[in-house]
């Protein structure tokens, strides 16, 4: 009966198991166990739902718009696009942060990606730009991205508005190539990491990256600190 109970651990030696174990296959459950004490693998968010689509052909209803006596709907050539039309704005914001601010109407989302087509329509020199404004809790929590044609520690980044003053969580150099032609803008937001990741015509590398975990699900809109822009084809996926 003895011998029998220990036949499957037979290895010549009677009575012994063998605990001989091949290197790779012993790293391999060191890793695995690693991996699920550190609460498993990380995965990269994806979207996979398109949840708002707007091309300004049917008005402006989806959206509420914090000064519409500064944007219309313009037409060329039979397209319509949202115009800001007034570098100047009655919007008076509780802390300095933009002046000109379009919010999705009732649409509230933490993991998202937005893109969409802009044109300036005036050149104001370092600061001409377009804001993405993301995560917004109210007037006074939100951050947003400042596409500024030259960077500085007010322009050209990402920015955080947390019951104060606007405020840079990145330390951008490089310049946005504005012109007066049409560009495109896509924005990812995982909140899972914290990464926020901005594109400007190029959707393969961002032009900015940061990451934070201030806010979550909030608003999303789109706008300009104090220039001029028309905005098309905006679409948000989840």
């Amino acid at each position: 009966m003895i011998s029998d109970r220990f036949a499957l651990f037979d290895t010549g030696r009677p009575n012994r198991p063998s605990l001989r174990v091949r290197p790779a296959l012993w790293i391999t459950g060191v890793m695995a166990a690693l991996t699920m004490l550190a609460g498993g693998p990380a995965t990269a968010w994806e979207p996979t739902e398109t949840v708002f689509e707007e091309d300004f052909e049917n008005g402006t209803d989806r959206w509420e718009i914090l000064d519409p006596g500064t944007w219309k709907l313009s037409e060329t050539d039979g397209n319509r696009a949202l115009e800001i039309t007034a570098r100047k704005s009655e919007y008076e914001p509780p802390h300095r942060s933009p002046l000109h601010v379009a919010l999705v109407k009732d649409l509230e989302l933490a993991d998202f990606e937005i893109t969409f087509r802009v044109r300036s329509t005036l050149d104001t020199g370092n600061h001409r730009d377009c804001c993405v404004f993301f995560n917004y809790q109210d007037d006074k929590h939100f951050y947003y991205v400042h596409l500024g044609a030259k960077p500085d520690p007010h322009s050209g980044q990402i920015m955080i508005v947390n019951d104060a003053d606007r405020l840079a969580l990145t330390e951008n150099e490089k310049t946005v190539p504005w012109d007066d032609g049409w560009h495109t803008v896509k924005l990812v937001r995982d909140t899972t990491k914290g990464s926020i990741d901005v594109y400007f015509d190029d959707m393969q590398s961002p032009h900015l990256s940061v990451v934070d975990k201030t806010f979550g699900k909030g608003r999303i809109g789109i706008g300009s600190f104090d220039d001029l822009n028309e905005f098309d084809q905006i679409v948000i996926r989840k």
